[in-house]
């Protein structure tokens, strides 16, 4: 194995992200991130729309490539190491995506099991039993036998959530789990999360915009900012900041071209109120 590609073991973090760019052609998209997620901690990583939140946690799980830079996850530099390597190193990690990302063509158990009977060889039998345990822990026993279309929003991302879980990974993914969802429905998400931290004592990494969820299940906080981490820190920490992209994006107040063009907006409504 290339010592260059096995992490030191007493700066072992479970995930670790170092310089790390990513680029699209010629625009480069994140522009040197660095941050750790320690083993058995909830860490959120926030960011407007367009903040490249989604680009990083697509190349932490190995879907996007880096252009240059670190990703350390179980000790090993997924950023350099061969697709066999790779594909090992998914088998002990879980992702959840936004939409749930459910095959309509299948039953939610099938789902659930599809990373079971295509990675492993145990028994179906034994493949059912886990299934239905991952439906349970997360609320949807006796759901097996639905199609993703009979499902609410909440519970096809539960349903993702199971899958994810499925492997029994020991780091999980989140992306945007509580997008879409009623105020209630996003808090029964987060609740599952907290759950999961608990009883399972995971390492679980989320991709937000919405600060609500972000204060109840984060343990440390990553705010990234046009491709930047502009800060890192606790809920407290990131409560009482005072760099001013922190607490613009925490008291959500717009951008000055945002602002300009809400009032150009109040100003054709004023018009054509006046001119009606």
């Amino acid at each position: 194995m290339d010592e260059k590609n096995e992490q030191p073991r007493e700066s072992m973090a479970m995930v670790s992200v170092r310089d790390l760019r990513v680029s699209y052609g010629a625009v480069e998209i994140l522009h040197g991130v660095n941050f750790e997620v320690k083993a058995g901690e909830t860490l959120v990583i926030l960011g407007g729309s367009g903040s490249g939140k989604s680009t990083l946690l697509r190349t932490l799980v190995g879907l996007e490539r880096a252009s240059s830079g670190e990703i350390w996850i179980k000790g090993k530099n997924i950023a350099a190491i061969s697709q066999t390597e790779l594909d090992e190193i998914r088998k002990k990690i879980g992702m959840s995506f936004q939409g749930g990302a459910l095959f309509g063509s299948m039953t939610v158990g099938d789902n659930v099991a599809l990373p079971l009977r295509e990675h492993t060889k145990l028994e179906e039998s034994t493949i059912e039993i886990i299934m239905r345990l991952k439906l349970e822990q997360v609320g949807l026993a006796g759901f097996e036998y639905y199609r993703p279309s009979q499902l609410s929003g909440g519970m096809k991302k539960r349903a993702a959530v199971a899958r994810a879980l499925a492997m029994d990974p020991e780091v999980l993914f989140f992306d945007e789990p509580s997008a879409g969802l009623d105020p209630i429905i996003a808090a029964g998400i987060d609740q599952l999360i907290l759950e999961l931290k608990r009883a399972f004592r995971m390492t679980i990494v989320v991709v937000t915009h919405e600060l609500a969820s972000a204060y109840l299940i984060a343990d440390r906080m990553v705010l990234i900012d046009k491709g930047n981490v502009v800060a890192i820190g606790t809920t407290q920490e990131m409560r009482s900041s005072s760099q001013p992209r922190v607490r613009q994006f925490l008291d959500r107040v717009a951008e000055p071209e945002v602002s300009r063009e809400s009032d150009y907006l109040s100003m054709l409504t004023e018009h054509r109120r006046r001119s009606g």
